[in-house]
């Protein structure tokens, strides 16, 4: 069964960043990595009120979001978050880039010291339309959410629900809210997927603490 949400902030225009918005208490001080060009800090800080700071690597990206208002710095997140302190922000938001880092265990680790609580969304592997073009074609799968070809995708992590729910486990935090969806990265209006996830969702959400759920 899949269920339509009652998320509808409309100056956002990608429905997973809708659903990371509502997640963000009013006032909060907020730090999006891979912020790109900074909609969601934008809408964060005229709607919510919050205190934001973007890190992004590219320049072009960085300039767009400066022409916005918005405090961005240009730079690797894997080096920028070490300049930060513990618990300098209630939230960190690590949006569709996980599956590029390089060390994914050690920035987890870094997010859950300088943030009080940690976002972090990427696209599910174990999707069936994976699936079967692996079974079906042998070769490495490729779609809207893919588009790359094997030797030059960014994507260097596979990533599956199963997988994140483990690892968060293993790191000995704790997944606070969890959402799977079944949207396009471009769609403004999407499902919440609640049967069988694993399946069927294109994209998982995850805000996570630091030990035992409050």
């Amino acid at each position: 069964m899949t269920q339509k949400t009652d998320i509808t902030p409309l100056e956002l225009k990608r429905f997973d960043l809708q659903i990371i918005a509502s997640w963000i208490k009013p006032g909060s001080r907020v730090l999006d990595l891979g912020c790109g060009e900074g909609d969601l800090l934008l809408y964060l800080k005229q709607n919510k009120g919050v205190n934001c700071i973007g890190i992004e690597n590219r320049e072009s990206k960085v300039a767009l979001c400066i022409a916005k208002g918005l405090s961005v710095l240009q730079g690797d997140i894997i080096e920028e978050v070490l300049d930060y302190q513990e618990d300098t922000f209630d939230y960190v938001i690590l949006s569709q880039t996980l599956q590029q880092v390089f060390y994914p265990e050690k920035l987890i680790k870094s997010l859950l010291v300088i943030g009080k609580k940690v976002i972090v969304s990427f696209p599910n592997f174990s999707h069936w339309s994976i699936r079967m073009q692996v079974l079906m074609t042998g070769m490495a799968p490729k779609n809207e959410q893919l588009p790359y070809e094997w030797y030059n995708t960014p994507n260097i992590r596979v990533i599956t629900l199963k997988d994140f729910r483990k690892f968060t486990r293993d790191q000995g935090c704790t997944v606070l809210k969890e959402v799977a969806i079944n949207t396009n990265h471009h769609d403004t209006q999407g499902h919440i997927v609640s049967f069988l996830q694993d399946w069927r969702a294109i994209y998982g959400i995850f805000l996570i603490g630091k030990g035992d759920k409050k």
